[in-house]
């Protein structure tokens, strides 16, 4: 009999890391390429749907894909997703309007739910802990540097191109990457009967995307402008899934796997964060723009000492603090840092010191996320076997997106509540849209009393993301001490480690 040849997993490691820079760069490209977008297609009352459907399809499928990656290897998981992500990509550079858009990156979103976390699971079967703490930390420089490269290829394309090619540009980065997976991946599943869960999955999927489109943006009308129905539905379904799966003989999601102290420890941390970190994205520019009277251009600089702490913090923990301090000491001193960097952003003024505290506590807590997210990664995946890896890594990828998520409408309505206390009759829109018209200099002319209400409610969101950032210490000094069994040292030099999955 003639037998499989070896996986050589450096040359998939290429393909993954090409693969999550695909991923990773389409949210930021996109982003400044919209304005063009909606100047061709219409429907700016829909605008913020072209990132919310990503976000939506990506969130409620991650779990699953992790799931059918235990029951079905890896490997068709991880291709059937980037053919999917890829298709929805072509299709949406041949939008006809902002409709056709939207459902595109549904689909696009639907490849990237099963891309993120296959990726990462797929580096824990071919390298060793000691390894993976090298791997999974350039892993997490390829969202470092899909910020900074992001923004400036987006600008290059609409200004020298048409906008479609925002999306075709990662149709080449896919097809390497699909065909480098096919030719040098190579794993072994023992083949038995399987039963999907296919209840679990549409109730979660049902309740997971209800919860999004409750919190979602609903400008546009019709039936997205009712959040209390999908609220409604979410705290149907919600219930229902977990019965459900309780009763399931083979439920789609391993609800004593998720209890775990340790998984549930890092997930909790890493949703804390995520609820944290988006306030800074979302809020920090328009401290800088609409505060401090600075240029889009700062404000973007500032947002890019976050992205850029990032990967440096990944790589050096990798190499010297995991290896003196362990797993769970390196997560709390990630989780350290974003309390330092989050404790500055409740003194800022509107002086010429707020520019600095605000960069450099953003570069703190880009450092910390750097240090926690890929350690809490290790941590999962040490502490389950291999036909149960899949599942823990897609429950942490699942706790970030839903975190970035929810955050996003928890500090929207903590900077509108604000606005409306100070009695600046103003929505979170028109401020953006305020913004965009008074940029650089220009913005010292606004209201002194505009001004003075979006400090104090830009205050109390800075407050709010202090108080996540607490939080997520609180959650890592809850992990237990992590027991790492000496397999997980032994595995994996040459041969993908795929195991029989049930």
């Amino acid at each position: 009999m003639t037998s499989k040849p070896a996986t050589r997993r450096h040359l998939v490691f290429v393909c993954l890391m090409l693969a999550m820079f695909m991923v990773a760069i389409e949210a930021t490209v996109v982003a400044t390429a919209m304005p063009q977008i909606v100047a061709r297609l219409g429907g700016f009352t829909v605008y913020a749907w072209v990132f919310s459907a990503f976000l939506l399809t990506q969130t409620a499928t991650t779990v699953m894909f992790g799931k059918l990656a235990d029951l079905y290897g890896r490997k068709p998981v991880m291709i059937a997703g980037m053919v999917v992500f890829l298709v929805g990509s072509v299709l949406a550079g041949f939008s006809w309007s902002m409709g056709s858009l939207i459902g595109f990156r549904l689909l696009q979103g639907l490849g990237a739910g099963a891309i993120q976390p296959t990726s990462m699971t797929i580096v824990s079967d071919l390298y060793t802990i000691d390894e993976r703490r090298k791997t999974q930390s350039y892993m997490a420089t390829v969202w470092g540097v899909s910020a900074v490269v992001g923004p400036l290829a987006g600008a290059f394309i609409v200004q020298h191109w048409a906008w479609a090619w925002v999306f075709w540009i990662n149709v080449p980065l896919g097809i390497l990457a699909v065909g480098g997976l096919m030719l040098f991946l190579h794993e072994h599943v023992e083949h038995h009967s399987r039963r999907i869960d296919w209840r679990g999955a549409a109730l979660f999927t049902v309740a997971v995307s209800a919860l999004l489109l409750a919190i979602s943006p609903t400008s546009g009308g019709g039936i997205l402008s009712h959040p209390w129905l999908f609220a409604a539905i979410a705290l149907v379904a919600g219930p229902a899934f977990v019965v459900w799966e309780r009763r399931a003989p083979e439920p789609m999601m391993d609800v004593e796997l998720w209890s775990q102290p340790t998984i549930a420890s890092a997930n909790a941390a890493t949703l804390a964060a995520g609820l944290g970190l988006i306030g800074l994205t979302a809020c920090l520019p328009i401290y800088i723009q609409a505060v401090l009277g600075r240029s889009p251009i700062v404000s973007g600089l500032t947002l890019t000492s976050m992205a850029i702490g990032w990967p440096i913090a990944a790589t050096v923990s990798a190499r010297l603090f995991l290896p003196w301090w362990g797993m769970r000491t390196t997560l709390r001193a990630g989780a350290a840092l974003i309390v330092a960097g989050g404790a500055a952003f409740p003194f800022l003024g509107s002086g010429e010191m707020g520019l600095w505290l605000s960069s450099g506590g953003a570069f703190l807590m880009g450092a910390g996320m750097g240090m926690m997210s890929y350690t809490a990664v290790l941590l999962l995946q040490a502490s389950v076997e291999w036909n149960r890896r899949g599942a823990a890594t897609a429950s942490n990828v699942f706790a970030r997106l839903l975190g970035n998520t929810l955050g996003a409408a928890v500090m929207g309505a903590i900077l509108n509540l604000g606005l409306h206390l100070a009695g600046a009759n103003l929505s979170s829109d028109e401020v953006r849209t305020l913004m965009d018209r008074t940029s650089g200099a220009a913005s010292k002319t606004v209201d002194s009393g505009l001004r003075a209400a979006l400090e104090s409610s830009l205050h109390w969101v800075f407050v709010a993301m202090f108080v996540l950032a607490v939080a997520t210490l609180a959650a890592a000094w809850m992990m237990p001490k992590p027991d790492v069994a000496e397999p997980f040292r032994r595995q994996g030099a040459g041969r993908a480690q795929v195991k029989p999955a049930g």
